[in-house]
């Protein structure tokens, strides 16, 4: 059964450490199976939609995203009705196209900011099986995964901020 796990939150020094890279002996490694499940639970209790390792306190290259980020993508070289776990992500291209969006995060609590990100990335990384995957990823995909993927690099939205505000209110939107 999975389990909530802590948040780590801003300034836990540990969110700015780069993660190291997770080896392939290690994917079937009972403990890793049940983090990427917790880090999955954790995200959906925590109302997120997508959460990285170092969140929770594992200066590890695993994210994970939920299936809504990537709804009504196409071609996709995996399960559009489940989340996704991505074990050592990297982003291989960049859109020129940008855009400035409104972001949030679990790791940093009552604040949002307008963050400039690409508009295409494309990723590549092996899946939990270890099948190694390559896609194109758009629009509110690209700007999730880019967020993750910072997470793994000890970089946080608040650092791309054009501008960062505190929240009034509890927002009805997701934290990346």
């Amino acid at each position: 059964m999975p389990q909530q796990l802590p948040l780590v939150i801003v300034p836990a020094t540990n969110l700015r450490q780069p993660s190291r890279l997770i080896q392939t002996d290690e994917f079937a490694d009972s403990n890793f199976i049940k983090l990427v499940a917790d880090m999955m639970h954790t995200m959906h209790t925590d109302d997120g939609i997508g959460l990285a390792a170092p969140q929770i306190g594992h200066n590890i290259r695993l994210i994970t995203i939920g299936a809504d980020a990537f709804s009504g993508s196409a071609a996709l070289p995996f399960s559009t009705d489940a989340d996704l776990a991505l074990i050592n992500p990297e982003i291989e291209t960049y859109s020129w196209k940008t855009a400035v969006d409104e972001e949030g995060c679990l790791s940093v609590p009552g604040y949002a900011g307008s963050v400039e990100r690409h508009v295409t990335i494309s990723v590549k990384a092996p899946t939990r099986d270890g099948a190694a995957i390559t896609f194109t990823a758009p629009d509110y995909f690209a700007r999730v995964l880019q967020h993750e993927i910072d997470h793994l690099n000890g970089v946080l939205y608040i650092d791309r901020a054009k501008e960062v505000w505190k929240l009034d209110r509890v927002s009805s939107s997701r934290h990346l």
